[in-house]
């Protein structure tokens, strides 16, 4: 059901259109297969909250192979990849993964997904390109 409401940006220049023309709020694209299980969980997840983060985050899907421009440059070569823009920029967040570029897991948890979300955006207001995840995601801490 997510993947069908949320927009689906078809080509390369929809997705640079929705990064380059949002002035206000966070991009938040989730790259991936629409018949991944991975990726329609994770956009049941993204439609769920949507109405939550709509005054500070805009959500769009994409599927990578109708973009093989951005598989490339993005490397996006996993199952299912968020990643984040605010004004033309890539923003980067922390996520003690090592990975700062994008969030290359599917996320359960709604509050912790729109917590992420919020932290990303608070930075991009301040001029940061890079924040610190409110969670900690390194393996350390899974026992």
């Amino acid at each position: 059901m997510g993947s069908v409401v949320i927009p689906h940006l078809p080509t390369g220049w929809h997705v640079d259109q929705a990064i380059i023309t949002e002035e206000d709020r966070l991009v938040v694209i989730r790259f991936g297969r629409d018949w991944d299980p991975d990726c329609m969980r994770q956009d049941e997840i993204l439609y769920k909250i949507a109405d939550r983060v709509k005054n500070f985050a805009v959500i769009y899907v994409c599927d990578i192979d109708q973009v093989p421009d951005f598989k490339q440059m993005y490397e996006l070569y996993d199952t299912v990849t968020l990643m984040f823009f605010f004004r033309n920029k890539h923003m980067m967040c922390d996520f003690g993964t090592g990975n700062n570029n994008k969030l290359n897991w599917v996320l359960e948890d709604k509050q912790e997904l729109v917590d992420i979300l919020e932290t990303i955006y608070k930075g991009a207001k301040k001029g940061r390109g890079l924040v610190v995840s409110p969670k900690d995601y390194s393996t350390r801490y899974r026992y």
